[in-house]
């Protein structure tokens, strides 16, 4: 019979298409995997995967019977969800995906009332891209994510919790006329500072700014944190979702924020599960809590 275990290596080797990779992630010797795929292919009556020294392809019926065994992780991983969480989320172990555009922000603010109303809570917590995060939920790598859409989430589940519009942060010294709100169409995008392609806040300014997807920024950053010294720097400015400004602009006196005045939100934020995560209930009650404390921001 087939185990978990046996599903467990041969979807890493489909992931890292290297044997010793795959054998690190497993925490196995080579040896030990190969062996153990060995048997599985014996046990199924074909090849799953051909290697080489060089290389590793996953066969024409290996792509198959990977698609099921997927499926049979997330299914299992449910299972053993549904015995943790079925009664609440205060005894149980989730793993929560970020993105680097929230979770700075958003984390101090939760976290401290997570601790405090549900102390036996394992909630382990890994940052990454959305296109990232929405693959591991998928795969069933992870509970659940937190992503501000829009967003492709290609089949999931998204439970909206957040609504949030964009500011344009300048430095005091270069304001003409100051005002409360600006229009997107009155914003010089010459010196407008964003960050690197493959962040969803890029697109959603993009977006709603109707800046050109063509357009070449003259500069490029991989942080928020840093976006905020290059407007301190006299450099440019940036356009920000609110939980960032209200966690960095505001302490900066050399710093304004102003409005972007175009229709909201300009962003919402989301926790995506599978459709049939069996956590549901627990996923419920995390959400109750980052309403409640995201009020109080």
């Amino acid at each position: 019979m087939i185990t978990l275990k046996q599903i467990n290596y041969a979807l890493s080797i489909q992931k890292n298409l290297h044997f010793k990779k795959a054998a690190d992630e497993c925490f196995v010797s080579p040896s030990t995997l190969s062996n153990a795929i060995h048997e599985m292919e014996a046990q199924l009556g074909t090849q799953i995967f051909e290697r080489d020294n060089k290389k590793v392809i996953v066969t024409r019926s290996g792509e198959e019977i990977l698609k099921k065994a997927k499926e049979i992780k997330i299914q299992m991983l449910d299972i053993y969800k549904y015995r943790e969480n079925n009664n609440s989320v205060a005894n149980s172990s989730i793993s929560m995906g970020i993105i680097p555009t929230v979770g700075p922000y958003f984390l101090p603010l939760i976290l401290p009332a997570l601790k405090e109303k549900f102390p036996n809570l394992n909630l382990k917590i890994i940052e990454g891209q959305s296109s990232q995060l929405v693959t591991k939920v998928k795969d069933g790598d992870l509970d659940m994510a937190i992503l501000a859409l829009p967003f492709d989430i290609k089949g999931l589940l998204a439970l909206k919790f957040w609504k949030e519009n964009f500011f344009l942060i300048s430095h005091k010294d270069e304001i003409l006329n100051k005002r409360n709100k600006i229009k997107a169409k009155n914003i010089d995008t010459s010196n407008l500072l964003v960050l690197e392609d493959g962040h969803c806040l890029k697109k959603h300014i993009i977006s709603v700014c109707k800046i050109s997807t063509k357009k070449k920024f003259t500069m490029e950053s991989s942080s928020i944190g840093t976006l905020i010294q290059l407007v301190v720097g006299k450099m440019g400015k940036t356009l920000l979702p609110k939980l960032a400004v209200n966690q960095l602009v505001e302490s900066i006196p050399d710093l304004v924020e102003t409005e972007l005045d175009e229709p909201g939100p300009h962003r919402e934020l989301a926790v995506i599960i599978r459709p049939k995560y069996s956590g549901f209930k627990s996923i419920e009650e995390l959400i109750e809590i980052f309403k409640i404390e995201l009020k109080k921001s």
